[in-house]
């Protein structure tokens, strides 16, 4: 298997893909490789399947026109909670003074219904902290990113000649290309690009 991070996206990609399987309001993830390398603590720090259903959520919501979070995006509130109980998450009785229902698990019904799918992502998971030396407990930030939430930096437009655009932290971009899912070419920076050229 290889390890290098375009197979870690890919998987991260397919693992998105089967969530959207059981809820297909989730819209798609544009760029799976800019899930790589940063870190949000309101959504939680380690990169695993939990975490990437804990971001569908994040994703069912906006789809939606539904604000699950507040305080810049760390406080998630119950409506938050009422999406994650759809998608498999369980949460304690009380919400934390700071994140809310941020803090939620898998439930048994949920890890039967996608077995297949954390076992592979952990594997990848594991061969890509093996080739990278990379500490995925602290690489993860997906959709709820538009909150602002801590870390990670300021995101810029990215642009595909096709016309869709992605927003990345430009040392995401420059750690390897985030192609289009529409086209198969390169998202790219315009000032960078404008630049060099």
């Amino acid at each position: 298997m290889s390890t290098t991070p375009p197979v870690l996206a890919a998987e991260l990609a397919q693992a998105w893909a089967d969530i959207q399987r059981h809820h297909p309001e989730l819209p798609d993830l544009a760029a799976p490789e800019s899930l790589i390398g940063e870190s949000s603590s309101a959504c939680g720090a380690e990169l695993s399947f939990e975490r990437l259903l804990h971001e569908a959520v994040h994703g069912i919501a906006a789809a939606r026109g539904v604000r699950d979070t507040s305080r810049a995006g760390r406080y998630h509130n119950r409506r938050f909670l009422a999406i994650a109980e759809e998608l498999g998450l369980d949460h304690s009785e009380e919400p934390h003074p700071s994140s809310g229902f941020s803090l939620v698990t898998l439930s048994p019904e949920a890890r039967k219904r996608y077995r297949a799918t954390i076992e592979r992502l952990h594997r990848a998971l594991k061969a890509h902290t093996v080739a990278t030396g990379a500490e995925t407990s602290r690489a993860f930030r997906g959709p709820a990113a538009r909150h602002g939430s801590s870390g990670g930096g300021v995101r810029v437009k990215a642009v595909c000649d096709c016309g869709r655009n992605v927003r990345v932290v430009p040392s995401v971009l420059a750690q390897a290309p985030i192609m289009c899912g529409g086209c198969g070419k390169p998202f790219r920076i315009p000032d960078a690009v404008a630049a060099v050229g």
